[in-house]
């Protein structure tokens, strides 16, 4: 109580603070904040489109880098070019979240949305191997929406709505998910796909994975003029950002009798300290790492050849599977889950997804036995079920990282998760991709041949973080 009037009193004093002002607005706020809702969409939306976008026609533009020298060497080298982003990110995120907690969300998410703009648009007239690594690099250096988005998401609604608001950026994502590989999948390759439209002599023939970079930041731009109207949430003008500021000076006010609640409201404690939120941040590592291997494994299995144990399917149809599967998420997310969440509790539904996860993967490799319209009707149910189950465990563990710490911290702590799921994912798409051209030099084998091991090997990373969710500090945080 003494808390929460020491806070109130904190409100009324400092109408300039955009903190406060924000908070003013929660104690307020009456019903759905559909406005902060959409920004927070529309951010987590552009973060996800050049990730997702990309799966659909990597394979064919390693491919036509020729730089693989036989068919079975294509997933190799895709996996080190999915892997770059993530490095990049890997080597910023705790630099850019700890700018986010000293000046504000607003202007990170700005960098952020200018870096899509203009490293995706050159990835997209990449004409060689390295400087597609090396642009995504730089987008991955660059690019960190995410974890800032995730700290946003969480102080700028209600409690009431909290769930509901960190719900929006995984369901952005799920949209990301529907739109990327739609993207990616109908509008590379123009000059193929579409002759009587795209000649081969226009920019779009001569970099055939131009154009769907260009309507991600053609996006992107829309994003960064909508953000200039971006409320901010970081106490920058009261007695919270002072102590945040100049811990030393609030410390003296404190010896003078400035009171005990206010510093409570900005202490500081070690991130690395927090047990709960360290724990949370392994297991959010280790679904991260599968998560992202299982995306680059599936856009190869998909387009590989039968006789290689794939679908044979086109960029396009990868698109296509990619895009239904992610509608579903979108439904799930917003019907589904809420409630979920409210009836079983956080930690239950992330065990629980887990363990339907595993039975489900462990039947991939006899999906390429089907054809016709039963393979896309069950390829299709599959990776709607796995989209949803997946989406479960990162949406809950997003929840639990923003409640292990207070709102000075949740910069940080989203770019430390954001630091080490990065570390995680780097060794996804390269591992991936290794793991899937190995697996494709042993159809014949006796134990476990082709994609069969490719499928027991993702599952095993899910038991692994299946076995850490029971780690005592977890349920702390409930």
């Amino acid at each position: 109580m003494a808390d929460d009037e020491s806070r109130t009193i904190l409100l009324e004093k400092n109408e300039d603070c955009p903190g406060c002002v924000i908070d003013r607005t929660k104690q307020q706020q009456r019903g759905v904040p559909y406005l902060h809702l959409s920004f927070i969409w529309l951010v987590s939306l552009c973060t996800a489109l050049p990730i997702s976008s990309l799966f659909p026609y990597l394979y064919f533009m390693i491919r036509d880098f020729h730089i693989a020298k036989q068919e079975e060497d294509i997933g190799f080298y895709a996996g080190f070019v999915a892997s770059s982003f993530m490095i990049g990110r890997a080597l910023t995120s705790i630099f850019w979240g700890k700018l986010a907690d000293r000046y504000g969300r607003k202007p990170i998410i700005l960098i952020g949305t200018f870096s899509v703009i203009i490293f995706n648009t050159l990835f997209g007239l990449s004409t060689s191997f390295w400087l597609a690594i090396s642009v995504r690099f730089l987008l991955g250096c660059f690019n960190c929406l995410l974890g800032v988005i995730r700290a946003y998401a969480s102080e700028v609604v209600s409690e009431e709505y909290n769930a509901l608001s960190i719900s929006v950026v995984s369901t952005s994502r799920g949209i990301g998910l529907i739109l990327g590989p739609a993207i990616g999948g109908y509008l590379a390759q123009p000059a193929e796909k579409y002759p009587n439209i795209f000649s081969q002599s226009s920019v779009f023939g001569r970099f055939p994975y131009f154009l769907p970079s260009l309507v991600i930041s053609v996006y992107a731009t829309g994003v960064l003029i909508a953000c200039w109207w971006l409320p901010e949430t970081l106490h920058t003008r009261c007695r919270i950002a002072q102590g945040r500021l100049n811990p030393t000076e609030l410390n003296d006010d404190e010896s003078r009798g400035g009171g005990l609640d206010d510093q409570k409201i900005i202490s500081k404690p070690s991130l690395l300290r927090n047990r709960p939120l360290m724990a949370i941040i392994i297991v959010y590592c280790v679904f991260s790492l599968q998560e992202i291997a299982y995306s680059e494994i599936f856009s190869l299995w998909a387009v590989s050849d039968r006789s290689y144990g794939g679908l044979s399917f086109s960029s396009q149809d990868v698109g296509e599977v990619l895009a239904i599967s992610g509608f579903g998420l979108l439904v799930f997310q917003l019907l589904v889950y809420p409630p979920l969440e409210k009836s079983v509790g956080l930690l239950v539904i992330i065990r629980l997804s887990a363990v339907l996860l595993i039975p489900l993967l462990s039947c991939y490799p006899y999906i390429a036995l089907l054809s016709g319209v039963t393979l896309h009707l069950v390829i299709n149910c599959a990776s709607i079920i796995k989209n949803a189950l997946s989406i479960s465990l990162v949406t809950g563990l997003f929840i639990m990282l923003n409640k292990a710490v207070p709102q000075n911290q949740r910069g940080a702590a989203n770019g430390l998760s954001m630091t080490a799921m990065s570390v995680f994912k780097s060794f996804g798409p390269a591992g991936g991709g290794v793991l899937f051209s190995w697996a494709q030099k042993r159809q014949d084998a006796t134990f476990l041949p082709g994609d069969e091991m490719v499928f027991l090997v993702l599952n095993l990373v899910l038991l692994v973080g299946l076995i850490l969710t029971f780690i005592p500090y977890i349920s702390q945080i409930q």
